[in-house]
C-alpha cells in the first residue's frame, strides 16, 4: 500500500503499449507483372495474343521481332502507411467503417488496427496484402465508398452511452462508466461531448467513485513512466483523464496504469478548455 501511494503521487502511469508483432510497415507492395497467370479482372495488359494462322507466327529466323521486351511496371506508390496521422487517414477509417472493415471511431492515426483493416480489404479484393495504402488501394476504395459525411469523420463516439449515473445528472461532471467504456462530459444532465476511453489493467486498475478535477495541465509527463499525457485532468491522485496515442493506435489490446485514456484528441482538447478546476468526475460501473 505505501509502495502505490508514492507512485500515484508521483503522477500517473502512462498506458501500457503493446507489440502486436507487424513489421515492414512501409514496404511498398510488389507489382504483379501484367501477364501473371490468374490476375484479376482489373489487370490491364497491352500484349496481344500471336495469331496460328498469320504469317509473322512461322516467320523465318531472318525476320525481326514485332513485339517489343516488356518493361516491367513501377510499384504503386504508398500514399499512407503505419505511423501516418493526418486528415487522410481518417477519411480512410471512416471510408473502411461505410464497408465493414473498421470498426471504430475515425482518429487520423494510422495504427496496428488500421493496417490490420486495410490488409484484409485488400485480400478481400484481390490486392497484394500489405497493410499499407498505395494508389490502386486508395483508388479502389474510393470506387466502393463514397464521401463520408461530417458525423462519420467525427463522430461522437464508437461505444454507446450508458444511462447516466444519477450523480452525473446535476452540475458539471465527467460522467466516466466502466461499463460502456465511454466518458461523458456533462452539464445539468446534459451531455455536451461524449468519448470512447479505457481504464488500467487488473493490477493497476482504475478507481471507482465521486471525486473532483484537482488540477490540469494540457502538455504532461508522467513522472514515473516518462511517456506523455496530454490534456490531464488530475482526479485521484496521480490517476488523470488525458488522451493517450497508444490507444488510439492500438484500442483495447493495450491498457493504462490507473488513468482513463481517451483516443479522440480534437474532443478531448476541447472538453480539456471547459472542464474546471473543482468539476466532478464520477467512475461507476
Amino acid at each position: 500500500m505505501t509502495t502505490l501511494a508514492v507512485a500515484l503521487a508521483a503522477g500517473c502511469s502512462a498506458q501500457a503499449v503493446q507489440d502486436d508483432g507487424t513489421s515492414g510497415k512501409n514496404r511498398a507492395p510488389s507489382s504483379a507483372s501484367a501477364t501473371t497467370p490468374g490476375a484479376s479482372a482489373d489487370t490491364v495488359s497491352d500484349a496481344k495474343p500471336s495469331d496460328p494462322a498469320s504469317p509473322s507466327a512461322s516467320a523465318s529466323p531472318s525476320a525481326s521481332p514485332t513485339t517489343p521486351a516488356a518493361t516491367p511496371s513501377a510499384a504503386p506508390r504508398v500514399l499512407m502507411a503505419e505511423g501516418t496521422e493526418n486528415e487522410q487517414v481518417r477519411e480512410l477509417q471512416a471510408r473502411l467503417r461505410q464497408i465493414g472493415y473498421f470498426h471504430r471511431s475515425p482518429t487520423a492515426f494510422y495504427g496496428s488496427m488500421t493496417a490490420k483493416a486495410v490488409g484484409e480489404f485488400q485480400r478481400r479484393r484481390g490486392l497484394p496484402v500489405t497493410g499499407s495504402v498505395d494508389e490502386v488501394t486508395w483508388a479502389r476504395l474510393l470506387g466502393m465508398t463514397r464521401r463520408p459525411t461530417a458525423d462519420e469523420l467525427r463522430p461522437a463516439t464508437t461505444n454507446t452511452l450508458d444511462r447516466p449515473d444519477a450523480r452525473c445528472m446535476t452540475g458539471r461532471v465527467l460522467c466516466i462508466s466502466k461499463e460502456s467504456r465511454t466518458l461523458a462530459w456533462m452539464i445539468d444532465g446534459r451531455v455536451v461531448a461524449a468519448m470512447d476511453v479505457r481504464f488500467g489493467s487488473e493490477n493497476t486498475p482504475t478507481r471507482e467513485g465521486t471525486f473532483s478535477v484537482g488540477w490540469k495541465a494540457r502538455k504532461w509527463t508522467s513522472t514515473i513512466y516518462h511517456t506523455p499525457m496530454p490534456y490531464a485532468m488530475f482526479f485521484s491522485g496521480g490517476q488523470a483523464v488525458h488522451y493517450s496515442a497508444d490507444f488510439a493506435a492500438r484500442g483495447y489490446s493495450g491498457a493504462s496504469h490507473g488513468c482513463v485514456n481517451v483516443r479522440d484528441k480534437a474532443t478531448i482538447s476541447a472538453v480539456f478548455d471547459q472542464v474546471r478546476v473543482g468539476d466532478k468526475v464520477v467512475v461507476h460501473w
